[in-house]
């Protein structure tokens, strides 16, 4: 099974951070990371022509508690109080 046929697998299960995929997928490395983002955007444009949604619970600031817009990045530091304790964004899909 393909990389991202596993990661709409689980995103169908329940939510999952980029780094809880990585993880389940066996990735490690620098790029890792990088690597389920770009996955994960185009996951976005396969569940919108398959009839999913792509739910994104934003990126949060563990010290001041900013929410960042909901978006398939994961913010390096907070623009409120400069933190970089940063909870990262879940994903989940939905079929409609």
């Amino acid at each position: 099974m393909a990389r991202r046929e596993k990661i709409i697998e689980l995103l169908l299960e329940r939510d999952y951070s980029v780094s809880e995929l990585a993880r389940i997928l066996g990735l490690r490395g620098k790029g890792s990371k990088k690597a389920i983002i770009e996955d994960l955007k185009v996951i976005a444009k396969i569940a919108k022509r398959e009839g999913m949604i792509l739910l994104i619970k934003p990126a949060q600031c563990r010290k001041c508690g900013f929410t960042f817009k909901p978006e398939i990045n994961i913010p390096s530091r907070c623009p409120r109080c400069k933190s970089e304790w940063i909870e990262e964004p879940r994903f989940k899909l939905e079929r409609r």
